[in-house]
């Protein structure tokens, strides 16, 4: 029997081997693609039905314990038993791993939007009332925009926790780059392993740094704070962006 080529990393089975990224090029980037749109999807739904909920909880206190209760018990569920009770309805498809991992989410995403609503300062709601706004100006233009640097923080942690999530859609074959792990450890296949392992840490760090830039965004006052050294920040930003939203209003 010949041996295989000193520099044959496939057949000689090394973690690291640049054929199999020649090789296995289209099949690394079609699970890749599957693996953004399973993340994508399923924070967004999540992030649909996780704004109400913390709204819900913030406008009847009453509500708050049962919400944040049923989306704790939801995140402890093991997803092999997630996956089993969403079978019959959802069957054997993309729609399970995506409802699953969107239940998965909720917990993270609810308690830091409401945490956010919560920590809006006082006299920010009485700066917007003292303006003329009513409850729904003032939820949009002031008590949300302030909530946002701790929505973003659940939002960055629930969006990394879905990408490593989405590997477990593996056994039932829409895992993206889960399905190249799960056979590759069936198979010791320590090329494909490793590589999309690698890959998934590579998603999630552009996911955060993502969600990093679109919070620096949304929240400009935060930075001109850090830069006069002001320490009521969300106060300071509240009344610029009060001032500005104020027809006839000149700063």
């Amino acid at each position: 029997m010949t041996a295989p080529p000193p520099d044959d990393c496939l057949a000689h089975n090394d973690w690291i081997c640049g054929d199999y990224l020649t090789t296995r090029r289209q099949i690394l980037l079609d699970a890749v693609a599957q693996h953004v749109q399973l993340t994508v999807v399923s924070v967004a739904l999540g992030l649909v039905i996780a704004v109400p909920l913390a709204l819900l909880a913030r406008r009847r206190r009453w509500t708050a314990g049962p919400v944040l209760g049923i989306t704790t018990v939801v995140y402890t569920i093991p997803s092999l038993a997630m996956f089993s009770l969403l079978l019959p309805v959802y069957g054997l498809s993309a729609t399970l791993v995506v409802a699953g991992l969107a239940l998965y989410s909720l917990t993270l995403l609810v308690r830091n939007i409401l945490a956010g609503l919560n920590g809006v300062p006082v006299e920010a709601k009485e700066a917007a009332r003292g303006m003329g706004y009513g409850p729904m100006r003032q939820l949009l233009t002031v008590e949300l925009p302030l909530a946002v640097p701790a929505a973003m923080a659940g939002l960055r942690i629930a969006t990394i926790s879905t990408v490593a999530l989405a590997t477990v859609g593996a056994i039932v074959g829409y895992g993206g780059l889960g399905n190249l792990i799960y056979s590759g450890m069936n198979s010791f296949f320590k090329a494909q392993v490793l590589t999309a392992s690698v890959l998934c840490v590579f998603i999630a760090t552009v996911f955060d740094l993502l969600l990093l830039g679109a919070e620096r965004l949304l929240t400009p006052w935060r930075r001109a704070g850090r830069k006069r050294g002001v320490r009521t920040r969300a106060t300071a930003g509240l009344k610029r962006l009060v001032t500005a939203a104020a027809p006839g209003r000149r700063t």
